[in-house]
């Protein structure tokens, strides 16, 4: 009982270093639920699924960055396959799947899993914070978009934990090996940060 009372109050600590989402337990079950992932045995892939709606999802041993993000938000109760896909119905054009991916229509089954289409939904619902070089900009549930070598975009959640020498928050994704937790934050280069409350 004292070994998970110590952890409750770190976990809320941690939390308050960074400011004002102490208070916001969506945020906090958010980073909790991002954490969770990680615990899961996941292969990388990006096949295209045919999947139920709403609520739908690929099969749970396989997964790319953007199923960390859509299952996260699942656990907090936010669809975002349906929330995505009800914003292309009426806003298609706003979204870069035709430049892209040369569709015509919005398609339930992969707009949500392409980080591109999520950056636009994020910008339009959420918060499109300013990309900058200091760590303390990027608070625990903000979300993060990278460009990778090869330009392939990418895409995790900043948590409550810290790197090694204190200096910049650690990041729930998933690059390749599975969901993770590094300290990836300045490693590749920012293309976008958001802040987005499931609302």
């Amino acid at each position: 009982m004292k070994k998970i009372i110590i952890l409750a109050v770190f976990f809320n600590y941690s939390i308050a270093t960074y400011g004002d989402v102490k208070s916001d337990n969506f945020i906090i079950d958010l980073i909790k639920a991002a954490k969770e992932r990680t615990f899961h045995d996941v292969t990388y892939d990006g096949s295209y699924y045919s999947i139920s709606y709403p609520n739908g999802d690929v099969p749970t041993n396989v997964g790319v960055c953007t199923d960390v993000v859509i299952r996260s938000f699942r656990k907090v109760g936010v669809d975002l396959q349906k929330k995505v896909h009800e914003d292309m119905a009426g806003n298609f054009s706003l979204y870069p799947s035709k430049r892209i991916w040369g569709l015509t229509k919005p398609d339930k089954n992969i707009d949500h899993r392409r980080v591109p289409n999520l950056q636009v939904y994020f910008e339009r619902f959420g918060k499109s914070l300013q990309v900058t070089s200091n760590a303390k900009d990027y608070m625990p549930g903000d979300l993060v978009t990278w460009m990778l070598p090869g330009n392939l975009p990418h895409i995790g959640i900043v948590i409550d934990e810290k790197s090694s020498d204190g200096k910049r928050p650690l990041i729930a994704h998933n690059i390749g090996a599975g969901p993770k937790i590094n300290d990836i934050l300045f490693d590749y280069l920012i293309t976008g940060h958001y802040r987005y409350n499931g609302k």
